[in-house]
């Protein structure tokens, strides 16, 4: 994707129209405008030259990220911490400032002495058209310090894109025209001494309108510039940890240099106190490295030889050198700051529901506004009356609550997920992961820890330390992964190493060698029966191991079994507890696994999940997610290269941080702290989020229909009910602020809170999982044609809702039951439409 920045855009109309204008560029496959950061993402082969074009034929500005040496982009690829800085909000408060040494004086003549009789200076005492120039003078002077709106407004409506500033030009002008105009008359009437039209002609002056109008305006502007740098404060934080420095060693001499010039491959150093410059692999010292700025995990983390380490993360106690194995954009800190980034340039599936809206919103309010003027003309309405009520309609209407709805909430809630180590790669993923009926869970470093760990050790006629210790000798100088476990617990107990000769290892049975004159054997049961006796007893003890998904390791001594010790890949600690978060937010969750039945199945029963497919293979697994996404919407959790084809088939991937960088690619969602739980967490903030949304956008269009009726004078006849223009722009100003503060009360959201989750209300409705099925379909030509379709599906009792679309030539059926091909194919096909096929 291709980043650009957009300048000029000042609503949902304004991003609406550049994004048309971009889409119709020969080569753009997809282009998305964000109102909230400026931005544009282009993907496609058009060049950089042609999608420019098209912005600034719009009637607006942009710029390729990064180009021309400028520093909208550093060199290590992605954004710039100066792109995000809130330059928007100084620049408003100063015009704020003022337009308001210039509107208090005016609302002082105009309001102040005619409405409670405040005094004025003797030469203007009772001089009605020195009033009036006064008022003109102080307007003019509002509007030249808010020309911005005007040139913005009218450039739009001559580019045939109306926008807000043109609703709010058109409001402020046509306030001033009129009011001019009246004024001349005014000097008209003075020269004729006919004094009655004088006063008349005074309270038909709305220029205190025009420029309280322009004044609100720029308070909401200015709020809203504000609150929207607020929402960008997860990805700046992000942006001040990356190091400007590292220390590297080049020809024995340690030096300083810019980080943009480490290089793959480089040696560096990093002493107590100091921040990691790029990602490396320790290769002398250890340290306590406190890893919190990326995984959100408060406790040091211990690091030596061999281990990795990741940018802008704090080195707390030793001296470390390392190696550099990622650096610039590739290290995790810029792939972090790359996913929010994207995310931001992004577009939610529900904002192209305002997207459309806006799209039609701006013109339809300016014809509101005219069709209100005539209507109150006709009725019999002075000019000064209709034209007020014309004016309320347009400065009252917000398309900008409409564009900032999504993005805002988006912005927040990619923050919040950042902040706590969940990475959502696109604002699709944000909103449709909560959305998810299925979770399918890989076993293997995803429900388990990964890595084998000694479980249980029993011990015959010996001690526990000598049958470890016998063990801890004879499989050293394996390599089988079972073996770690052993040398792994041998160590941390600090048990003395002793040396077997003549080792030999059987593949697929066991291992014998010997220490001393000892003859020690160790392997599967099998094995250890063909060169000695095992107790009856013991072997109904392995038996009740291995159903319990262990493996059990059998010792002898010349011949003689000393004991059985169980290794098996654990479970985390938090995988049950996350699987019954799951369930409990009415979630089925299934555990794919390529280990054998009995194995999966004991997994499973410790984890809790309601399901459990075993032996199944990489490329199987992609099979699997394939059939359970037609009983719903499926999200797949793996950590390693052969869970890729499956996370990448289901809706949503859920990658665990700690696992492949292949895994991590094809996912959508990154769980940085590589924790269970933060697949129901991914969840609850995905949910939160889109509620969020929804509330936004219910008020913003909640605004706009109470709001646009009151300012046209509808309730007037009834009951005298009228809007001020002043109170219209006020009430547009306070929309737009709302919205965004609302989408700020998401940093208050505790995603790991269980407590308000939706619980399940009974086994049965856990097992109805909802089905989807897509009909491709031959022969729809218009909107007619899909609500026969739609109808007659929806007839079917088995099918909760029908999605039917022309001009994809599509219909998704949403199932509450199993119903066969065969039915929904006769049933459309009853209705003279052809079945091409159905998934």
């Amino acid at each position: 994707m291709k980043q650009y920045t957009v300048t000029g855009m000042s609503c949902a109309a304004c991003s609406a129209r550049v994004e048309k204008a971009v889409s119709q560029v020969p080569g753009v496959t997809s282009c998305s405008v964000s109102l909230l950061t400026n931005s544009m993402g282009v993907e496609g082969t058009a060049l950089p030259a042609a999608v420019i074009a098209a912005v600034e034929e719009a009637g607006y500005g942009a710029s390729e990220k990064g180009a021309g040496g400028s520093k909208e982009q550093s060199s290590s690829g992605m954004a710039d911490e100066e792109l995000l800085i809130d330059k928007e909000t100084p620049i408003l408060k100063k015009r704020l400032i003022a337009s308001l040494c210039f509107l208090i004086p005016l609302m002082y003549v105009s309001m102040g002495h005619m409405m409670w009789n405040w005094p004025l200076p003797a030469f203007m005492e009772g001089n009605h058209v020195a009033m009036g120039l006064i008022q003109l003078l102080l307007t003019t002077t509002i509007m030249i310090i808010n020309q911005k709106f005007f040139i913005s407004g009218f450039r739009s409506l001559w580019h045939k894109a109306p926008n807000m500033d043109t609703l709010v030009a058109l409001g402020a002008s046509a306030s001033y025209i009129y009011s001019t105009y009246a004024l001349f008359a005014m000097t008209d009437a003075q020269m004729r001494m006919d004094m009655d039209a004088v006063m008349s002609y005074m309270h038909e002056l709305y220029f205190e309108s025009a420029a309280m109008i322009l004044t609100l305006i720029t308070v909401g502007k200015m709020l809203e510039a504000h609150s929207k740098g607020k929402t960008t404060d997860a990805l700046k934080s992000l942006m001040k940890l990356a190091p400007k420095t590292a220390v590297v060693i080049r020809e024995g001499i340690e030096q300083s240099v810019a980080i943009e010039q480490v290089r793959k491959g480089d040696l560096f150093v990093v002493r107590p106190g100091e921040n990691i410059p790029v990602d490396g692999i320790v290769i002398e010292g250890s340290s306590a490295v406190n890893e919190s700025a990326l995984t959100g995990e408060s406790i040091p983390v211990d690091k030596s030889s061999g281990d990795s380490v990741s940018a802008a993360t704090l080195n707390q106690s030793g001296f470390l050198k390392c190696e550099a194995s990622r650096v610039g954009e590739d290290t995790t800190l810029s792939q972090i700051i790359q996913m929010v980034s994207d995310a931001a340039a992004t577009k939610a599936p529900i904002a192209k529901v305002a997207d459309r809206v806006s799209g039609v919103f701006v013109p339809a309010v300016i014809s509101i506004a005219v069709v209100t003027i005539v209507i109150w003309l006709l009725a019999g309405q002075s000019i000064g009356f209709a034209l007020a009520r014309g004016i309320s309609v347009l400065v009252i209407s917000c398309p900008c609550a409409l564009g900032l709805a999504t993005p805002v909430a988006i912005m927040v809630g990619n923050g919040m997920g950042a902040r706590n180590g969940i990475m959502f790669k696109t604002a699709v993923s944000l909103e449709e992961t909560g959305k998810m009926q299925i979770v399918a869970l890989d076993k293997t470093g995803t429900i388990t820890s990964g890595e084998p760990k000694v479980t249980d050790i029993i011990p015959v006629d010996i001690l526990e330390e000598d049958l470890l210790r016998m063990a801890y000798a004879l499989e050293r100088k394996s390599e089988h992964p079972l073996a770690k476990a052993i040398l792994a617990l041998a160590e941390e107990r600090h048990l003395t190493e002793k040396e077997v000769t003549e080792f030999q290892a059987v593949p697929g049975n066991g291992l014998s060698g010997k220490l001393g004159e000892d003859v020690l054997c160790g392997g599967n049961l099998e094995y250890i029966c063909a060169n000695g006796t095992v107790p009856e007893k013991l072997q109904r003890q392995a038996e009740v191991l291995s159903q319990e998904g262990k493996t059990p390791l059998f010792f002898s001594q010349n011949g003689q079994l000393v004991g059985i010790i169980a290794v098996a890949d654990v479970i985390k600690e938090d995988s049950p507890q996350a699987v019954k978060e799951l369930q409990n937010m009415g979630i089925h969750v299934v555990m794919l696994t390529g280990d054998n039945e009995r194995t999966a199945q004991a997994i499973g029963k410790q984890a809790g999940v309601d399901e459990v497919i075993a032996g199944v293979l990489p490329e199987g697994k992609e099979r699997v997610i394939r059939k359970l996404k037609k009983k719903g919407k499926v999200a797949m959790v793996g950590d390693g290269i052969n869970d890729a084809p499956a996370l990448t088939r289901a809706d949503i991937g859920i990658a665990i941080g700690a696992g492949t960088d292949i895994a991590i690619d094809a996912a959508d969602v990154v769980l940085m702290k590589s924790r269970l739980s933060d697949v129901p967490a991914a969840i609850r903030l995905s949910r939160a989020t889109l509620h969020n949304i929804h509330e936004n956008l219910f008020w913003a269009f909640f605004y706009n229909v109470i709001g646009i009726p009151l300012a046209a004078g509808v309730w007037y006849p009834l009951f005298g009910l009228k809007l001020n223009p002043m109170f219209g722009a006020a009430a547009m100003s306070l929309s737009s602020f709302c919205v965004v503060t609302n989408a700020l009360r998401l940093n208050w959201f505790d995603m790991h809170d269980a407590k308000k989750d939706k619980k399940r209300k009974s086994k049965k409705r856990q097992e109805e999982i909802i089905m989807e099925k897509t009909m491709k379909i031959e022969g729809m030509m218009c909107g007619h044609c899909e609500a026969r379709v739609k109808k007659c599906l929806e007839a079917l009792p088995e099918v909760a809702e029908a999605a039917v679309s022309h001009e994809a030539g599509t219909a998704v059926v949403t199932l509450n039951a199993e119903l066969a091909d065969d039915v929904l194919k006769k049933t459309v096909e009853d209705q003279d439409y052809k079945v091409l096929g159905i998934e």
